[in-house]
């Protein structure tokens, strides 16, 4: 059974996909299995080579990267997406969190934080980049009103599920952790995502950020 993590490398920049692919490929696990130079090669390509991670650029000609995200979750596919971005696109980023990308890494990261963010969306966790992180709480800033009270909301159980969010673990693992169910942990993550008026996991880590909620 093959146990490489498959990659596709979705940026309109020759350079940028080589150099990627060189540095991804020194990693043991990890293999490139497709490449693409626009949105519209990336969405045909995903459909066809399923590969567990994509790595997208936002900014792509024919059809951009968030154009692509959304395709490629309206056609249902179930690679895990990770946005590669640079500073100034911040003003996209809002959009892609509430499109359910899983990862977002800054283009001038070096390759330990492009590899840990790629294992561990693969895991089923989310990445969200510390720096990148910084600029997603300010655009949510403008957008979440009352989130004094949303976090006085939860209880003392919801509140350690939420920590463990936004650390990026997924169900079994905050289950694991906190000696629960798995079924348990889904009605917390429910629940949660109700009181702070959220729809996805990374929104709610950005809440814990944004709100300073850390372990008990």
């Amino acid at each position: 059974m093959d146990n490489n993590i498959s990659i596709m490398i979705a940026d309109d920049h020759s350079l940028m996909r080589q150099g990627l692919k060189k540095i991804l490929e020194l990693e043991e696990g990890l293999q490139v299995i497709a490449e693409a130079a626009d949105g519209e090669e990336a969405i045909l390509k995903a459909i066809e080579k399923r590969p567990n991670v994509i790595l997208l650029d936002i900014n792509m000609p024919t059809v951009n990267g968030i154009e692509a995200l959304r395709r490629l979750k309206d056609v249902g596919s179930e690679s895990k997406i990770i946005i590669l971005t640079i500073h100034d696109d911040r003003e996209y980023l809002f959009q892609t969190v509430n499109m359910g990308a899983d990862g977002y890494v800054l283009k001038d990261s070096d390759s330990d934080t492009l590899i840990k963010a790629i294992k561990d969306v693969n895991q089923g966790k989310t990445y969200i980049q510390p720096s990148l992180a910084t600029l997603l709480v300010k655009e949510y800033g403008n957008n979440v009103p009352e989130e004094k009270s949303k976090k006085d909301s939860l209880t003392r159980r919801e509140y350690e599920v939420i920590t463990l969010i936004a650390e990026g673990l997924n169900n079994r693992e905050i289950a694991e952790k906190l000696f629960i169910s798995e079924k348990t942990v889904k009605n917390h993550v429910s629940n949660i995502f109700k009181k702070i008026e959220v729809n996805d996991r990374i929104q709610a880590a950005i809440f814990a950020y944004k709100n300073n909620i850390k372990k008990i």
